[in-house]
Parts: structure tokens; C-alpha cells; sequence
């Protein structure tokens, strides 16, 4: 199995990063602000968005129906690396359009902006547009790595701006009375948080040699921080989801919101003590990296947080996936009395141990709207989905995928050795072995990983007793993209 490691980053202060973010690059000539331009209710808000391929058209979708609406949000300026992507959007909309964040940035007449960028530049990209003096929106997950991500935290309060994270589940009213409704011990206590991602990944391909970048694309601005290797995938675009340097697998992809809905059902806003994960990337040989079957053990005080990723059908052949209690991807709160299933982003359903539903609810706000009524407020505690919770949630994905990362293949005999000593770790690993014989994944020859068990204090956000893991918490920046230490 093809695994990347990054190492340590170099930690700057905010002088040498103002000095490595300008050489070799066009002079940026905004400052770090820490005043907020305070809009009126009467007073439009300019949005920038940051990269629209994919996420980022429903950014502009939002800010366009607030524009005619009358939440006086006006679309001001566009950014993307790929020249068709933007001069086509610009156009349409008749904006102005940069191809570089730190050129949209320097817009003092730009209030908000909204971020959809590739994993790997959601934190720079933020910390960047805070320090211009701009409110951020922010796509799942917030950071690449854990370290960055405490620091757009640490940005945020410096600088005193509204930062929303796009994890849009959090502003489901019914999915938030669901929450209370548990945490409030109708259902007893909770014994397993468990989330799902059964989400069809097929394989990517398998090239031979380096890809052509396409010829619109400014490929250095793409990699921002990330190394500049040679394309070896057939599409530079979204498949970098699977490729370590940029992207997190489904547990950032798709997983983040999942994994945020569980731990919100739990209750804890700091990493978990103690994760480690099981997986691989199994039934085809591709050219990604992340795996394409995982499970995720954290463990909380209260009850694990258990996550689950299946890529590959029910069955092989099948079209569609495996469920878990009626979701497939979606949340399921295991308690003494009972479940609540969670099985989308704005409904629960609550079942007794028999299975009869007893309660249900549903309802949700528009996620940006809520951000917009924060930047008119100044108030962070208006958020439904505070940078904090993003940073919490996207770390989760993070300690897991650094356990996989540092892990061995071995035996399921042996894995099971390792798992059963935690709640739900070998009945979760039981049917993953079923699900892949199903797939007629043969585990002799292609053996699952099972990751370092790893102890973590969720003060300091760092391993205890290990220094390998500790370097996966950050990466090397390539300059001038170098996300710096906010203190």
C-alpha cells in the first residue's frame, strides 16, 4: 500500500511568515487587521468565493439568493486557478476574477469570503483572508492536518473575526433537538457513537508515467502549500481527494460531517484520548493512496466515537451499498434504551430496542444565512458551526488517518487481538470482513492495516510517547504558502 508521510513543519513567527509568504511571489499589500467593518441591516456585505468547481457553486448559489432577497449579501469577486472555470463564472456574473487568494484578498471593500478549495488550502486560504481583515466561510474539513487547524482557530479569536465551518448539519433544528433529547438520557446512556460513510469510490486508474497538467490550470498556485510532485493520476481534479498530499479520503471528504454529527450527539469539543483505526484500500489497484475501507476507533469518556468508510458495493457486482440500521451514510447513537439514526443532514428518527420509532424530527436553516446573520451580530456565538467545532471534528479525521498512516497489514486473527479490548472495535471489524468476502477481497493476499493505537492529550492537541505521530500532526509549507503559527 502506497502511503505519503509528511514531516515536521517549520514553525514561523509572524514576521519571518510575512517574509516567506512575499519572496518569489507578487507583493501582497494588505496587513493583519483586527478591526470588523460592522454592517448595518440595511448595508450590503461584498462575498468573495474562493475556488467553484464543485462546493463552491452552491457558495454562490447562497450569496446570490441572499442577493435578491433581503439579507443584502452581493456576489463582489471570484477566485480559481483554472482560467475557463473563471473567466466563464465571471462573465455570468460580472464580477471581477483573480486566479490568486492573496490578489482577491487585498479588496478592502470585500467583507466576507467564502473558501471550497481543495483540502489542502482551506487553512492558509482562511488564516490568509482573516488576516486581510475578511469574516470567513470555511468547506469541510477546515485543515489539512491538525496543527493548521488549531491555528485558523487561533486566527479567528486573534483577529476577532466570524468564522463559520461548512459542516451544514449544524444548523438542523431537528438534528440539534435530537442531540438534547439524548444528552437528557431518554434513551439512557449512549454506548457507541457511531458514524457511517458507505459511499460508492470506485477506482481511479492506474497511469504509468506523469500527467499532462491542464494547460488552464496554474498548477503552482494549485499545490499552495502542498509539494509540487509530478500528476501521477489521470484527473488532476477531484481525485486528489484519495492522494495523502491534498486530500484526507472519505474521512474528510464525506465522513467530516458524519463524524461531526457523532460527536456533537457525545458532547466533548477537544480530540478524543486515545484512536486508532483499521482499513485498507482493497478490490482494485489504483493510484490512490487513502483507503477505500476504514474504520476509526476514538475514544471518549462518555462512549467511542466509531466511524466507518465502505467504497465498495454490498456485494461484488451489487449496485448499491451496505446499510447499518437504515443509514448508509448517516449517524447512529447506540444507547441502553434505544437508537436515534441519523440519516441525513436534517432529520433524526429515535427507536426503542425493539425498533419502533418513538420520536422523530426534522427542520433546518440555511448554513450560510446563519454565517451572514453572525458577520451582521459580531458574534461568534451566533455561529451554528463555530471554527472550533470544525477544527475538533476535521482533527478527528486527522488522528485517525495518522494511525493508518503508521500502521502494519497484518492478520484479521491478529487484529482482532488488538481491537477486541475496546468497545465495538471487533464486532465493527467482524463485519468489514464480511463486507469485503462479500466483495471477494481476498485478505490472504491483500491484508487489512491495522494502525498504531495512539494516545493523545486533548490539551496540547500532541501524541504521548510518540514522536512519529506527532510529525503527522503538521506538514513541511512550500514556500511562499507557508501556514504560520498564530500566537
Amino acid at each position: 500500500m502506497s502511503t505519503s508521510k509528511s514531516s515536521t513543519a517549520k514553525r514561523l513567527t509572524r514576521r519571518s511568515f510575512l517574509r516567506g509568504s512575499l519572496a518569489g511571489a507578487a507583493a501582497v499589500s494588505w496587513t493583519a487587521q483586527s478591526w470588523a467593518r460592522v454592517k448595518g441591516a440595511n448595508e450590503s456585505i461584498n462575498a468573495g468565493v474562493v475556488g467553484f468547481r464543485g462546493r463552491g457553486g452552491s457558495h454562490i448559489s447562497s450569496i446570490r439568493t441572499m442577493q435578491q432577497g433581503e439579507q443584502g449579501v452581493r456576489l463582489a469577486a471570484l477566485c480559481d486557478v483554472d482560467s475557463k472555470v473563471l473567466g466563464a463564472a465571471t462573465a455570468k456574473f460580472s464580477v471581477p476574477g483573480y486566479n490568486d487568494v492573496r490578489k482577491m484578498i487585498e479588496d478592502k471593500n470585500l467583507d466576507v469570503v467564502a473558501i471550497a478549495t481543495p483540502n489542502h488550502w482551506h487553512a492558509l486560504a482562511a488564516i490568509w483572508a482573516i488576516q486581510a481583515g475578511k469574516d470567513v466561510y470555511v468547506e469541510k474539513p477546515v485543515s489539512h492536518n491538525v496543527w493548521e487547524g488549531r491555528q485558523l482557530v487561533n486566527a479567528a479569536r486573534k483577529y476577532k473575526k466570524i468564522v463559520q465551518t461548512g459542516t451544514q448539519s449544524r444548523s438542523s433544528s431537528g438534528i440539534r433537538e435530537a442531540t438534547q433529547w439524548v444528552q437528557a438520557g431518554n434513551l439512557g446512556k449512549i454506548l457507541i457513537a457511531r458514524g457511517l460513510c458507505y459511499k460508492p469510490r470506485g477506482s481511479i486508474g492506474k497511469v504509468a508515467d506523469a500527467q499532462k497538467v491542464p494547460s488552464e490550470v496554474d498548477f503552482d498556485l494549485w499545490c499552495g502549500p502542498a509539494p509540487k510532485d509530478e500528476m501521477r493520476r489521470k484527473n488532476l481534479h477531484y481525485d486528489w481527494h484519495w492522494i495523502w498530499n491534498y486530500g484526507n479520503g472519505d474521512l474528510g471528504n464525506q465522513g467530516i460531517h458524519q463524524m461531526d454529527i457523532a460527536r456533537w450527539f457525545l458532547g466533548p469539543v477537544e480530540l478524543s484520548p486515545l484512536v486508532f483505526s483499521v482499513g485498507g484500500r482493497l478490490g482494485y489497484e489504483d493510484d490512490g493512496e487513502t483507503p477505500n475501507t476504514q474504520y476509526v476507533w476514538h475514544g471518549y469518556e462518555k462512549a467511542p466515537l466509531i466511524f466507518e468508510v465502505r467504497g465498495l458495493p454490498s456485494a461484488k457486482g451489487a449496485k448499491g451499498m451496505d446499510s447499518y440500521h437504515g443509514a448508509g451514510v448517516g449517524v447512529v447513537i447506540e444507547c441502553e434504551g434505544g437508537e436515534v439514526v441519523v440519516p441525513n443532514y436534517n432529520g433524526a428518527v429515535a427507536k426503542d430496542k425493539t425498533g419502533k420509532e418513538i420520536k422523530k424530527w426534522s427542520g433546518a436553516e440555511d448554513h450560510f444565512a446563519n454565517f451572514i446573520k453572525a458577520v451582521r451580530s459580531r458574534k461568534s456565538e451566533d455561529l451554528n458551526a463555530d471554527i472550533l467545532e470544525g477544527h475538533i471534528s476535521s482533527a478527528l479525521c486527522h488522528t485517525g488517518n495518522v494511525s493508518y498512516q503508521l500502521g502494519k497489514t497484518a492478520s484479521v486473527a491478529d487484529i482482532r487481538k488488538t481491537v477486541s479490548a475496546h468497545r465495538g472495535g471487533e464486532e465493527t471489524l467482524n463485519r468489514m470482513v464480511e463486507h469485503l468476502a462479500k466483495n471477494e477481497v481476498d485478505l490472504g493476499k491483500t491484508p487489512l492495516t491495522i494502525g498504531a493505537v495512539l494516545k493523545m492529550d486533548p490539551k496540547t492537541e500532541k501524541f504521548i510517547g510518540n514522536a512519529a505521530a506527532d510529525k503527522l500532526l503538521t506538514r513541511e509549507y512550500r514556500k511562499p504558502y507557508v501556514v504560520p503559527e498564530i500566537v
